[in-house]
């Protein structure tokens, strides 16, 4: 597959919020962190079913990239080996995609869904980016009003799911997917 620039940019950003620890490489520790900060963030014990469902998720998401990217054997992945994987057809097709990310966004929904309403809040928006990805909060309240498709103030699993689909399959500039993690670099 052919890495656009635009992509390679979102690759590039989506790489930094899994590098919770900012060495320049994600390791197993990454994935494990960001899901205990998830489960602060929502005030829930480490054994909490919710919690420990997303855990088995995220480490099955790390045994895969692992076994897919880490080209060196080292036990990390580096930017390079993370784009290399896609570039290699890591995504294969949208349908595909939606397929293996639903588990994790129900588990997620889980969490974030304090009322379990099936909708999120522009505060458990800001809550779950914040502790799982690191986005800053302007950023993650920005993220959010371009998610609300519909202005109602509420984002459901199909406006974040259309808009991860649009991370990485959509090479248009303005959609919510553009947006999802943030501002992307000028790079």
């Amino acid at each position: 597959m052919e890495i656009s620039a635009f992509l390679d940019r979102k690759l590039a950003r989506r790489f930094s919020t899994y590098d919770t620890d900012g060495d320049g490489y994600v390791d197993r520790a990454d994935f494990e962190s960001a899901v205990a900060r998830l489960g602060e963030a929502f005030a829930l014990s480490p054994a909490a079913e919710p919690l420990a469902r997303l855990r088995g998720l995220s480490l099955g998401l790390w045994d895969h990239l692992v076994h897919v990217a880490d080209t060196d054997h080292d036990g990390r992945i580096s930017e390079a080996e993370y784009k290399a994987a896609f570039a290699a057809g890591l995504l294969e097709t949208p349908d595909s995609f939606d397929a293996g990310y639903k588990p994790f966004l129900d588990a997620l929904m889980d969490i974030a869904d304090e009322d379990g309403d099936g909708l999120l809040t522009r505060d458990e928006q800001v809550r779950w980016t914040g502790a799982l990805m690191g986005l800053p909060e302007p950023d993650a309240r920005e993220v959010f009003g371009r998610l609300d498709t519909d202005a109602d103030g509420l984002v459901d699993r199909d406006e974040i799911l259309t808009a991860i689909r649009e991370f990485y399959f959509s090479e248009h500039p303005r959609s919510a997917g553009a947006w999802l993690l943030g501002p992307l670099s000028s790079e």
